[in-house]
């Protein structure tokens, strides 16, 4: 279990975890289709990441909120909720909680990107208006499992 191992030594300070990584962003397009709880319709998107338990439905919102910084893998450095489905035109809004350090968000692909932020209250927003699965992360916390996704249906 080499992520628990990680996770335990990352618990009591033994592991140091460098920030920026390089651009190794792949496209992330998709049909959204599969098992809502299970991470291999993600392609071990989150096999790493301790609060993913599925997509959460949130279609047919206009906006929806995703809080970036929230309890997981380690500390404040996961996204709430891991994985959301909305509806083409809707509006994510990300909201910093202020836990964590500083984050981004930044997609595989490249069809969007935060700026860098700490501060509680922050926001970043992309509207979603074609269908497919778009894949994100936090790049100074990527290698601590800080990732989510966006699955667009119609």
């Amino acid at each position: 279990m080499q992520r628990r191992a990680f996770l335990a030594a990352l618990s009591t300070g033994a592991v140091a975890v460098a920030g920026c990584l390089g651009s190794g962003a792949q496209s992330s397009g998709g049909s959204g289709t599969g098992d809502s709880t299970s991470s291999g319709e993600y392609d071990g998107w989150f096999d790493d990441v301790s609060n993913y338990d599925g997509t959460v439905d949130r279609t047919g919102q206009e906006r929806v909120t995703v809080k970036v910084g929230t309890r997981a893998n380690g500390g404040g450095n996961g996204f709430g909720p891991a994985a959301v489905e909305v509806s083409t035109g809707t509006t994510v809004v990300w909201t910093w909680t202020g836990s964590g350090g500083t984050h981004n968000v930044v997609a595989e692909g490249g069809a969007f990107e935060s700026q860098y932020a700490s501060k509680k209250g922050y926001t970043f927003e992309h509207t979603f208006e074609e269908t497919g699965t778009y894949t994100y992360y936090c790049q100074p916390h990527i290698a601590m499992g800080m990732k989510g996704a966006v699955r667009v249906v119609e």
